[in-house]
């Protein structure tokens, strides 16, 4: 199906220190291992960065939080605003294991639903879902409550939780779902590149 897909890089990396989507592992850039797996299921993808400048190299749609809030929810606003598309994958800057076939999988669920997203246990990965444009009312009015938590919204539109059955045939969810928040993690991503896994 037709989609888009937003990459959340507004973040302000304190636990890193530097900006976490620039960091090399291996022979590419975190956000270019995203990119790669993006576009072999997309037809656009957007960076949402208050620095465009950062990732001029990649040939990408840009666009800026539109809101004075901060947060990833605010990041998810902006980009169902610029999205072509109605269903639109989101995914977090600092994930670079993220999978195609994955992606496929919850887009291929959408149909239907406003929010498609993985469930482990009682654990949610927001960011890593599909979100339709028919969030934005929703996501407008937790925003000006002053609601940060990106599933603040989640009960006022149709959510289709994605069960461990599906998931844990996307292969190890430790790795799908890693993030590099830290030098600890950095150093993690590093050494599961470097052997292949």
């Amino acid at each position: 199906m037709e989609a888009a897909a937003t990459i959340l890089a507004g973040g302000q990396n304190v636990r890193m220190g530097k900006n976490k989507s620039l960091l090399p592992i291996g022979e590419k850039l975190l956000i270019d291992l995203i990119i790669e797996q993006l576009q072999s299921v997309v037809q656009e993808i957007i960076i949402v960065t208050n620095e465009p400048e950062l990732y001029r190299d990649q040939n990408v749609i840009f666009t800026k939080d539109r809101l004075s809030y901060r947060g990833p929810l605010c990041g998810i606003h902006a980009a169902l605003l610029q999205s072509t598309y109605q269903y639109n994958f989101i995914v977090a800057c600092d994930m670079p294991f993220i999978q195609a076939q994955s992606i496929r999988e919850l887009l291929e669920l959408s149909p239907g639903y406003d929010v498609v997203v993985p469930k482990i246990g009682k654990h949610l990965q927001p960011l890593y879902a599909v979100y339709s444009k028919n969030c934005l009312p929703a996501i407008e009015k937790s925003l000006q409550r002053g609601e940060r938590k990106v599933v603040a919204f989640y009960d006022q539109v149709r959510v289709r939780y994605v069960e461990e059955e599906i998931i844990n045939q996307w292969g190890s969810l430790e790795q799908l779902f890693f993030n590099v928040n830290t030098p600890d993690d950095y150093a993690k991503a590093k050494e599961k590149i470097k052997e292949g896994t």
